[in-house]
């Protein structure tokens, strides 16, 4: 049975994650990394894809529990099922890791008692590889090729084999706990010391709270800020500062369809909005090791930034299909690795210039090598930007001149010369910088906008639109009360408007990204048409339909890519980082009380918390 993507929760240990449906199970877990293959993968096909359950014995499949909650403050779950007999809770979370990755769900009975189940399917290889099950001082211990997995319990319980799976059956009374921990090790390693449960819970629960009192935020929305960045937080790989856009691939954009990606990459379109909400939350570690990631990532040859690196800056991506998975809702391919590292972005050079630019104006302590990566990427724009590329949305189509990514070609010279206009004594040529500025200008507003519907394309000659075209204000392209804005936020929402939320750009007739189908509400987006009405002064409709996105989070306060207003269903991968930015940089914008076109001037700078300048 095919639950929900909004059915879903996110475990993590900084590192890798899981996801817990409110049936119990944990269908989804990569180990030892986000981008290693997966263990458990019954989200992308079945049960013999590899899932663990816990939930009482007898609960039907697809049965839920009564209700969940993470841990205020915390990544730590805690789903309640009610039953004739009495109340049990079940709490998952996976330790920050000291060595290695580690699972563990711990039940607890609150009244009465229980009888539970525990039904353990490990398959190796996103489910393809069965592993050889033995026991090794009482504990289980899986192999197959480099992965290992040793499964215990606290107190034993007895466990069992039947049809290629772990079973456990045990009761329990109320202030009863029974905790099972699973955790991986490469197979030529020795195991590591074994992890007591209910330590790392009192530790983890410690080490969340601890990191979450660090939030400077006090304006509304609070909560949804706060677990937002909790989410953000959860999707980082701690030893690099990389941040994935997702924990998941192939979670489809369309029920059925095939635009199926994997998003357990880090993509550097997110660089400058995840700084500024990092910068403006108070959460600067974070915030230094995204940028130093990003400065690693794309040192080298300017002619070889991509678009997207691995979680430590890996460069070589490929994309293949998993056959043997059916794909979530019969949704195929299933794809791993992503074909789109290898496209002409050329917006993204202005995004990193746009985030160092961010990182500087913060205060963060600048790298004395950064401005030479800076200069060397915007001399290569400088010769490139008025080729034809792929665009923000890695269309699968021809190359075309998108009018965003001349804007970031914009973004990239103005920042240059702002940077050398504060700073005379760093080298630079702002004269040169201020003549690309001003020609790439003079370039989007002759050809990029279409003067008889009043707004922006999304590219040139096109009559099509785009929702990126909704940042133009906020880069400082143009102020918000230009009347080419306000056109371009009339028209983006009449025309790409559905029930309220926006679509990245029109998927009918001869679709620009070059694919079949359709996809959803893009939910980024969404959150961009907010900030823009706020800034053209239509601030009660932003406050709108902000509350109207927060009502499509899921019961525990997340988001995936996409959503789908007539099924009133998240679509596309889960949690989706760029989705939980929005939604910080949106509640942070509200909480400006007065951010006008003066105020604009980069997509992620920072003013002070509750009083942003343009986030």
């Amino acid at each position: 049975m095919t639950q929900p993507i909004e059915d879903y929760a996110l475990i993590g240990d900084l590192m890798t994650s899981g996801l817990v449906g409110r049936d119990g199970s944990i269908d989804w877990l990569c180990l030892p990394r986000f981008d290693s293959a997966a263990c458990f993968a019954k989200l992308l096909g079945d049960e013999e894809n590899g899932h663990w359950r816990i939930a009482p014995l007898g609960a039907a499949d697809g049965e839920r529990c009564t209700r969940r909650a993470y841990i205020d403050g915390s990544l730590i779950l805690e789903s309640y099922w009610e039953t004739d007999t009495g109340t049990v809770k079940v709490i998952d979370f996976m330790p920050q890791r000291d060595v290695a990755p580690d699972v563990v769900r711990i039940v607890e009975g609150i009244t009465g008692t229980v009888r539970m189940l525990s039904t353990l399917r490990l398959r190796f290889d996103y489910g393809h590889v069965v592993p050889w099950v033995r026991r090794s001082d009482g504990d289980r211990l899986a192999v197959a090729g480099p992965d290992s997995v040793r499964f215990r319990s606290e107190p034993p319980v007895r466990t069992w084999g039947e049809a290629n799976s772990t079973r456990s059956q045990f009761p329990v009374n109320a202030g009863r706990r029974v905790a099972f921990v699973l955790g991986w090790h490469a197979s030529h390693e020795p195991p590591p010391p074994p992890t007591d449960p209910f330590e790392a819970l009192e530790c983890s629960l410690a080490d969340w709270r601890e990191w979450t009192a660090q939030c400077r935020y006090e304006g509304p929305f609070r909560e949804a800020v706060t677990r937002s960045l909790i989410t953000l937080k959860a999707l980082t790989y701690a030893p690099t500062g990389g941040i994935v856009a997702a924990a998941t691939t192939s979670l489809p954009e369309e029920m059925g369809g095939i635009r199926n990606w994997d998003y357990r990459y880090c993509w550097l379109r997110d660089a400058t909005l995840t700084l500024g909400s990092l910068l403006s939350t108070g959460f600067l570690d974070e915030a230094r090791a995204w940028r130093e990631w990003l400065l690693r990532a794309v040192a080298g040859d300017p002619a070889d930034l991509q678009i997207m690196y691995g979680i430590a800056g890996e460069r070589r991506i490929p994309e293949s299909e998993l056959p043997w998975l059916r794909g979530y809702a019969s949704s195929a391919p299933v794809r791993v690795g992503n074909a789109a590292v290898d496209q002409l972005q050329l917006d993204v050079y202005g995004e990193v210039l746009d985030a160092l630019h961010v990182a500087r104006s913060a205060g963060l302590p600048a790298e004395r090598h950064a401005w030479q990566i800076q200069l060397a990427l915007l001399d290569f724009l400088e010769r490139n930007w008025q080729r034809p590329d792929e665009g923000l949305w890695e269309v699968r189509g021809p190359r075309r001149h998108f009018v965003h990514s001349k804007v970031m070609a914009w973004v990239a010279a103005d920042r240059a010369v702002r940077a050398l206009e504060k700073d005379p004594s760093i080298p630079g040529e702002p004269e040169r910088w201020r003549a690309m500025r001003d020609e790439v200008h003079r370039d989007v507003c002759a050809n990029g906008y279409d003067p008889e519907r009043g707004t922006f394309t999304q590219y040139y000659g096109s009559r099509e639109l785009d929702a990126a075209t909704l940042l133009i204000p906020r880069v400082g392209f143009l102020p918000p009360d230009d009347p080419r804005i306000i056109g371009t936020v009339d028209a983006v929402r009449a025309e790409l408007g559905s029930s309220g939320l926006v679509r990245r750009y029109s998927t009918q007739g001869a679709a620009v990204d070059g694919l079949p189908g359709d996809e959803g509400a893009f939910l980024a987006c969404s959150f961009w048409l907010a900030d823009a009405l706020y800034l053209t002064g239509r601030e009660k409709e932003a406050r709108d339909l902000f509350e109207r996105l927060l009502a499509v989070r899921n019961d525990v306060g997340l988001l995936a890519e996409e959503y789908d207003p007539v099924a009133g269903c998240q679509l596309g991968n889960f949690p989706q980082a760029f989705s939980h930015v929005g939604l910080v940089n949106t509640a942070l914008i509200l909480a400006g009380g007065g951010v006008r076109s003066t105020d604009v001037g980069s997509v992620g700078s920072v003013g002070s918390v509750g009083s942003v300048g343009s986030v």
